[in-house]
């Protein structure tokens, strides 16, 4: 039991197991946040335009009511989500590029044979294919 636990133990300490749970505590406190624009300012704003908020739109079926309009606030919460996480991971994206240096263009690894024009490597002195003795001085264009 005791080699379960240290198991367990070593399992919660990994740092991915870590960054789950910081992600899911911020996701939760940030969906708050979302829920709050879209109920307090977004779907009163279109209600504007349409008399009367979201929430409130719904229909009685065989004496149960079906409250549509909290789904489309659900839809709404969804999209600004995920409007916004693709903003930040674009902003992250951005920033951890600023750091890197542009990719260099590496030396190449092939030529071409000048007798079958296959590829080979730039090592090679004669064609696998063709058995032709390649002349050192043939490089690739």
């Amino acid at each position: 039991m005791k080699k379960f636990f240290e198991e367990f133990k070593t399992f919660i300490m990994r740092g991915n197991v870590l960054d789950l749970a910081v992600g899911v505590i911020i996701g939760a406190a940030f969906q708050a946040i979302v829920t709050s624009l879209t109920d307090d300012i977004i779907s009163p704003l279109l209600g504007l335009f349409g008399g009367m908020n979201f929430d409130q739109f719904a229909f009685t079926f065989n004496g149960v009511t079906i409250g549509y309009g909290k789904f489309i606030t659900a839809v709404i919460n969804f999209i600004i989500m995920a409007f916004v996480i693709f903003l930040i991971v674009k902003l992250v994206n951005k920033i951890m590029a600023i750091g890197k240096k542009p990719d260099e263009p590496s030396a190449p690894t092939t030529k071409k044979c000048p007798f079958c024009f296959s590829e080979v490597d730039i090592k090679a002195t004669k064609c696998p294919h063709c058995t032709s003795d390649i002349p050192a001085e043939t490089e690739e264009k």
